[in-house]
């Protein structure tokens, strides 16, 4: 750093940005808002006190943010980006909330951290026919982004060819027209959008207003958000979605420890949010009829088979701690002592522990899912399913329940439910190691050795930095060396490298 921007100059800079945009840069980043706090100091001949005093204030920063904005926001996107969750957009969202709508009202979308417009205006492309013929639609779109500069783009609509990479080729020729190096937008897409600066981190109720939007797009941008400022983002969409309105998010991203308003959905090959409330009927998870396994034993056998045989099987080298916060197991009710007996496989007197808490702790998230570990343990797994079903309804964001149900319904010949169960695991906890394994176990049992590979590939590495009380709560008994032996066995097994 030079001598004129201090150390703590950037991070009262940090800060500020947090405070204002709701961005969240890590200590990697300390270098980069040095270098533009540098930038702007120099352009505005301020002092680093003057400057930051002037980011502070609430009547002389607007300018000053809007400078801000182009170098600090990612405008990284493409035309047709995501063509998954655009399939659930046109086969799903837009069918069933032209069902639920009143005649006379528009349908009204929101792209929220629009960027240079390529996300609306691939909306308005899938929805342009609708707008015409005998029965037309009224449709709104609408696009926010901070950057001023990257809207002005996206009104003019004009593109090179790289933003249309992933547009299909009659896409492309039916509205886009060449204009010397670049590609110009068909007026009768780019009059569909409308565009807006706006920064989502600031509270606005008279923009948030209750119940005016039918479909939120929001993909990539909560990513970039500290925790604070994203749970307050979610909740204008919350409030400002009708009941059963869709919320489409980035493919990394999920609702995970920001909101409980909104119900997971997963379908076209897609994740998606339903706002809560009204009286559409949630998408259930595909139930397939029992299909045949094959000779190996089901994950959950193995565990049953575990739990009486495991101290022959692998030696524990590492302690059995009490799961903290980060593993999702709170302090309200004390669960030490039924999770020592867990790691000691003594699951009869766990569960003894667990009916001598407080009648009141029995509706508790962490007791609910403690309890459903020890019934998928002990082999009762019509019962661990129960339990689950339970916990989603007070906490449909639970990546161990996911992982719980994906075990029991392997264990009944549901194949599917159990791949759908995994699925929706790792799509809330990217890092959760043992619905990883258990995907690539499922693809190895069914032949399936690429998907096996990759899958068992991925699961041998997030074994080696898992939780190690997440281990002892979802490992089957086996310890983490153990676990590792028996991904890499699997992956030679299907002829993969370890």
């Amino acid at each position: 750093m030079s001598s004129l921007v201090g150390a703590g100059d950037v991070e009262r800079f940090r800060s500020l940005i947090t405070g204002r945009f709701g961005l969240d840069f890590d200590d990697g980043k300390l270098g980069h808002l040095a270098e533009v706090l540098r930038r702007r100091i120099d352009e505005t001949g301020d002092s680093p006190a003057a400057y930051l005093r002037r980011l502070d204030s609430q009547g002389d920063a607007r300018v000053e943010l809007r400078a801000l904005a182009p170098e600090l926001t990612v405008s990284e996107t493409y035309f047709f980006r995501g063509a998954d969750q655009l399939r659930a957009f046109q086969e799903a969202a837009v069918p069933e909330r032209l069902r639920a709508r009143a005649p006379s009202r528009s349908l009204r979308i929101l792209s929220a951290g629009c960027a240079s417009g390529e996300e609306p205006y691939t909306l308005a492309m899938l929805l342009r026919d609708r707008t015409q013929g005998p029965e037309p639609i009224e449709v709104s779109i609408h696009g926010l982004d901070l950057n001023a500069g990257m809207l002005g783009k996206a009104r003019r609509a004009r593109y090179a060819t790289w933003a249309l990479r992933e547009t299909p080729p009659e896409a492309s020729a039916r509205w886009f027209r060449e204009d010397g190096r670049e590609l110009v937008l068909d007026p009768a897409v780019r009059d569909m959008v409308t565009f807006e600066e706006r920064n989502l981190a600031e509270d606005d109720p008279a923009f948030w207003r209750p119940e005016v939007l039918d479909i939120v797009f929001c993909r990539n941008v909560l990513m970039y958000f500290a925790p604070e400022k994203a749970r307050a983002v979610v909740a204008h969409f919350a409030r400002s979605l009708v009941p059963g309105g869709f919320l489409f998010l980035g493919s990394a991203e999920n609702l995970r420890g920001l909101s409980q308003d909104f119900h997971l959905c997963h379908t076209h090959g897609a994740f998606y949010y339903r706002a809560k409330g009204g009286a559409h009927e949630e998408p259930s998870l595909p139930r397939s009829a029992p299909v045949a396994l094959d000779d190996h034993a089901s994950w959950a056998e193995t565990i049953r088979l575990a739990s009486d045989r495991v101290s022959a099987l692998t030696t524990r080298t590492e302690p059995r701690a009490v799961p903290s916060a980060d593993s999702r197991v709170s302090r309200a009710w004390d669960l030490g002592s039924a999770i020592e007996l867990v790691g000691r496989e003594r699951f009869s007197e766990a569960r003894a522990a667990l009916g001598a808490l407080p009648e009141e702790s029995a509706g508790d998230p962490d007791v609910l899912l403690l309890s459903a570990v020890l019934f998928t343990h002990g082999g009762d797994l019509a019962e661990a399913e129960k339990v689950c079903a339970a916990l989603l309804a007070r906490d449909e964001m639970s990546a161990g329940a996911h992982y719980l149900l994906a075990l029991c319904r392997e264990d009944s010949g549901d194949r599917k439910g159990a791949l759908e169960h995994d699925r929706l695991a790792i799509h809330l906890d990217p890092g959760f190691a043992m619905p990883r394994l258990h995907l690539g176990l499922l693809a190895r049992r069914a032949g399936d050795h690429e998907a096996a590979r990759q899958d068992l590939g991925q699961a041998l590495a997030l074994l080696g930095r898992e939780d190690a009380s997440r281990l002892l709560l979802f490992g089957g008994g086996f310890s983490r060396d153990a676990l590792v032996a028996l991904c890499r066995a699997e992956l030679v097994s299907c002829g993969g490298v370890p």
